[in-house]
């Protein structure tokens, strides 16, 4: 029986804008204009005979048909690329790994040398995941979640976070810090997509340190930096700030408590290629190899 299916550009196109909410988004991810986007639509919506957006060209709304066709192509979609990947991929082309920014940069990729060294012939590619983008089709996600609701058996645990306050030398010795109730006299440096890391620290540690104002930042990378230049003081996981501790740019007067969180490593569903197996070997390895940190005294 002969298939009667719109153009398969058009659907993909139409599962793009629904998927992301923007004409372009959808552009960006396909690589055409947005223009491109939305005539692909167009044409969808005439062989349909129904119209799959409303509102206005900046912010269109799915009508109930589009709601309807939706999931159902990016379900589709998604099983194709999967299909395609799995018998495809028979041990060659990159693995695609994605993990927050400030994570690749501090830890993972400062020991990547080591991987590439021992495993040349697998390239990993890194992504970022800050944004929530693209995700599903990644092989690998390192990401952070709750240790005590850790109930998914395909996400392979890596470590423990813990959580200090963290200073420049200079800054430290003009403060004088002797107790950890004197933080709340000073600036709190704050990370826009953590901004519960203080109150966090402060109960784990058994401390009732009052929620102060202080310069907020983007990313824990940026508020590291301004922590380390003495614009104040952070409060940091140990992964991100072991190795500026150790060369001395940082310092952690009253140590690292556990938050209660931990970083694993999920692969993506029905994953099963040896080289991620050895990635993800690798990845334990480097995790169990971190120094830890020091609690309180």
């Amino acid at each position: 029986m002969k298939r009667r299916l719109p153009p398969l550009n058009a659907l993909r196109a139409f599962e793009a804008a629904a998927r992301l909410g923007r004409m372009t988004a959808a552009a960006e991810e396909l690589s055409v204009s947005p223009g491109a986007i939305s005539r692909q639509v167009q044409q969808l919506e005439l062989n349909l005979g129904v119209p799959l957006f409303e509102g206005s060209k900046s912010r269109p709304t799915l009508t109930a048909a589009g709601r309807t066709l939706s999931p159902v192509l990016s379900s589709a979609l998604q099983n194709i690329e999967d299909c395609v990947r799995e018998i495809s991929d028979g041990g060659h082309g990159p693995l695609d790994v994605a993990c927050f920014s400030t994570f690749t940069v501090k830890w993972l990729i400062p020991r990547l040398f080591d991987f590439n060294a021992r495993h040349p012939d697998i390239e990993i590619r890194l992504r970022t995941s800050d944004a929530d983008t693209g995700q599903e089709a990644c092989d690998l996600v390192i990401t952070v979640d709750e240790t005590s609701h850790r109930d998914d058996v395909s996400a392979m645990p890596l470590f423990a976070e813990w959580l200090g306050p963290v200073l420049a030398p200079p800054l430290a010795q003009r403060l004088a810090l002797k107790q950890p109730a004197d933080l709340a006299a000073h600036a709190l440096l704050h990370t826009r997509t953590r901004r519960n890391a203080w109150d966090m620290w402060s109960a784990a540690a058994g401390i009732a340190l009052p929620a102060a104002a202080g310069p907020e930042f983007e990313h824990y990378y940026f508020t590291l930096e301004a922590a380390v230049r003495g614009l104040g003081i952070a409060v940091a996981p140990w992964h991100l700030v072991m190795d500026d501790l150790e060369s001395g740019r940082l310092i952690a007067p009253f140590g690292f408590e556990a938050s209660g969180y931990g970083y694993v490593a999920q692969r993506r569903a029905g994953q099963r290629q040896p080289r991620l197996d050895v990635l993800c070997d690798w990845l334990s390895a480097q995790a169990r190899a971190m120094p830890q940190p020091a609690s309180r005294q």
